[in-house]
Order: structure tokens, then sequence, then C-alpha cells
């Protein structure tokens, strides 16, 4: 069966340094790519029945919008170089999904782009990559 690295893409710089390493990593041992963009969505709230609908519409409006604006362009950009790549748009905490995505995808491997934000760890990893770090089910692989 051949390797399946998860990369993490956000749109940013970052993420896209994780796909393309990721992706090179695939290519060296023949493995798959799967590509996701975690939309963070909170389930906690009280709603009516209308409001519960117009909610789910609303999600599947932001996850066509992600698949279609963020995703799409970087398959095309990427697709075509040996590696099969697939991709996932979910809703959920950003770490928790992508640990989600590898149990189920039965990853070898996780890759995420470091960021900078403002406590110590952030500024080392990133909140949501110093997370991901202590949670993945696989070992994750931090791309400056």
């Amino acid at each position: 069966m051949p390797d399946v690295f998860v990369a993490a893409f956000d749109g940013s710089e970052a993420g896209r340094r994780a796909v393309e390493f990721a992706l090179s990593r695939a290519r060296a041992c023949g493995g798959r790519l799967v590509v996701v963009h975690v939309l963070e969505w909170s389930p906690y709230s009280f709603l009516t029945p209308e409001e519960v609908a117009e909610r789910h519409r609303r999600r599947q409006q932001e996850l066509d919008r992600a698949q279609a604006a963020i995703l799409d362009p970087l398959v095309k950009e990427i697709g075509g170089q040996g590696v099969p790549v697939e991709t996932e748009v979910r809703f959920g905490h950003i770490a928790e999904t992508l640990a989600t995505v590898a149990r189920e995808r039965e990853a070898t491997q996780l890759f995420v782009g470091r960021t900078g934000a403002s406590s110590v760890m952030s500024r080392i990893f990133g909140a949501t990559v110093g997370t991901l770090a202590q949670i993945s089910p696989v070992p994750c692989t931090i791309v400056p």
C-alpha cells in the first residue's frame, strides 16, 4: 500500500511550503497526497429550526467556496507531477480535524507550515501547529 501524506493548506505561504514539501516526499516514495483545508465553525449555539436550516445552507456554501477558491487552484498548479492528489475541506478545530483526517486516511505522515503568533509557544511553532505536534497520531513535520 503506498504511503499517504496529509498536508494542511490554509492558503498561506507557510501552507504552500508544507504542501510542496509533502508533494516532494510523496513523489520520492511513490505515495499519495491529501491536501486538507479546515474551516473553523463552532457547533455550540442554540438555534431555532429555521436558523439550523440556514446554518446548514451556509456551511455548504463555505465548503464549496473553500474548495473552489483555495484547493482547486492549488491542485491545478501541483497536478501532473506524478503524484495522486486528493483534497478535503472540513469544519472543526484545526488541529483536531487534521489529526482525524490523518487517522481516517491511514496517513504515514502529516505536514503543516510554521507561522508565528503572540505567545512564546506560538512564536516558536504557531498555536495550531504546537497543538498538532502533541496530538497527531502520525509523525508531524513542521515545515519552516
